[in-house]
């Protein structure tokens, strides 16, 4: 691999008697990750069912290698959202935000998604995060992931961070920096990345990741936190950013220390000013460890009494009337009743979901979320909260959304195929299926995980999985 010379030059002059070391990294191959998506099945279940050849993760408990002729992208698994395939360095920043269950969490660059999925995760359900992406291409595989992966309490924005802070103000406990940079540490991973570097070098991209943490201090709480990351390795996008940043907010801010595990090391203190120890940031090296180049740097908002003060006004929701037309506080399946009659039936009759939280409409459409919808006046909304479907005049018609985040015992009509089995394949492929059964919706589900729906009709099952979602061989 041939890296640009300007590149090559600053990082003998960053790294000293190590850099030969550094760039011997570039002859060996690179490393392929995926993480198991605790939402739809434990670590400890997926383990027993797995036909890849796994190895852990240090740095996070549900994160593994896989050799590279494993393919799991063409598993149904996959199309099952057991787990999504992710750079295992990538992995870090979410295994150490420390998002709890309730939290409110913000991914401000969030596109593909993998971070957000993560987060999602540990939301268990409860709570609400909100993942936004400024590019209205790369949106759509935010919505697609978060689908896939059975996500029930997202709301996908696409839209700009100064927009964003105008609606939230103090409303996030946690909020994920994932900065567009200069992908330096990507260059083993893919050659594309060296390319694009003499068009989005160091100084370009600092501009923007300046740009969006101006936004970042005005959308979280008191107390809350902010972890920055980035794949690069410039001191300017990674120590130094976030030396400015707390400069302009002397005295609000605290760097908080990131477990070293698996060869990672600390920031580069010497790198920065010296007015902060970065040594509790996190910096992942590709001849140190088994990954890519990252930083990553964890930072909490103090909780003083001015700012408490202020954010206090900025606990009440509130709700957009003019984007829902009704809405409605639920606590079990009972309650939908008085919400909607014909999504209440279906509830009932094909689930054994107990909701809670707050039902949306919008036309014809229905959504739901464990909390009240936040303001969202005046943004571009990609995907509201969990999908539930819509009425039609031949009666509702459930969405793929549901389906794909129901779990298999969830579902009380569904037909369980095996994971190498004609029929799941058929399935993937969009094919209709036969079977006899009692007409209405049935939950299609590889070893007894849900992959969408198929519609019985006399002896055949139409094939209701996503034409966009389909395997193509």
């Amino acid at each position: 691999m041939k890296l640009p010379e300007e590149f090559v030059n600053k990082m003998q002059s960053l790294m000293g008697d190590e850099f030969n070391s550094y760039l011997e990294s570039y002859k060996k191959p690179r490393f392929y990750g995926l993480r198991v998506n605790t939402l739809k099945i434990s670590v400890d279940e997926f383990l027993k069912i797995s036909p890849f050849h796994l190895e852990p993760v240090p740095w996070t408990t549900d994160g593994f290698y896989y050799r590279e002729g494993d393919n799991p992208g063409r598993h149904p698994y996959y199309y099952a959202g057991l787990y999504y395939i992710q750079e295992p360095s990538a992995m870090l920043p979410g295994a150490v935000i420390g998002v709890k269950p309730g939290d409110r969490v913000l991914d401000l660059c969030a596109a593909p998604g993998g971070k957000s999925v993560q987060m999602a995760a540990q939301l268990k359900g409860q709570g609400l995060l909100v993942a936004n992406d400024i590019n209205t291409d790369r949106v759509k595989a935010l919505v697609k992931n978060i689908e896939l992966c059975g996500i029930r309490n997202a709301i996908v924005l696409n839209d700009s961070p100064g927009k964003l802070a105008k609606n939230f103000e103090g409303f996030f406990d946690k909020i994920m920096v994932d900065a567009p940079c200069s992908g330096e540490g990507m260059f083993r991973k893919d050659e594309d990345a060296v390319k694009s570097w003499e068009k989005f070098k160091c100084e370009k991209c600092s501009c923007m990741q300046w740009d969006i943490l101006g936004q970042v201090d005005k959308m979280l709480k008191p107390g809350g936190v902010i972890l920055y990351s980035t794949c690069t390795f410039s001191p300017e996008e990674d120590e130094l950013m976030i030396e400015r940043f707390m400069d302009a907010h002397e005295g609000v801010y605290e760097l908080l220390e990131i477990p070293k595990k698996g060869g990672m090391e600390g920031g580069r203190s010497e790198w920065a000013g010296g007015k902060y120890d970065f040594s509790k940031a996190a910096r992942l090296w590709p001849h140190k460890l088994d990954g890519e180049g990252h930083f990553a740097a964890l930072i909490r908002k103090l909780s003083l009494d001015e700012m408490l003060q202020k954010a206090s006004t900025a606990e009440l929701n509130h709700f957009n009337e003019r984007s829902f037309e009704k809405s409605h506080a639920i606590n079990g399946p009972d309650a939908l009743k008085g919400f909607n009659k014909d999504l209440s039936e279906f509830i009932n009759n094909n689930t054994t979901l107990d909701l809670k939280g707050f039902a949306f409409q919008k036309g014809n459409n229905f959504y739901h979320l464990p909390e009240a919808c936040p303001d969202l006046s005046g943004l571009k909304v990609a995907k509201f909260g969990w999908y539930l479907g819509e009425n039609s005049p031949k009666g509702f018609v459930p969405s793929h959304s549901l389906a794909v985040s129901l779990k298999g015992e969830e579902m009380k009509r569904k037909i369980t195929f095996s994971s190498d089995s004609r029929e799941t394949n058929s399935y993937l492929k969009g094919e209709t299926l036969i079977d006899s059964s009692e007409k209405g919706y049935t939950g299609i589900c590889v070893d007894g995980y849900s992959l969408g729906w198929a519609k019985q009709t006399g002896d055949m099952l139409k094939n209701l999985y996503p034409k966009g979602w389909r395997k193509m061989a």
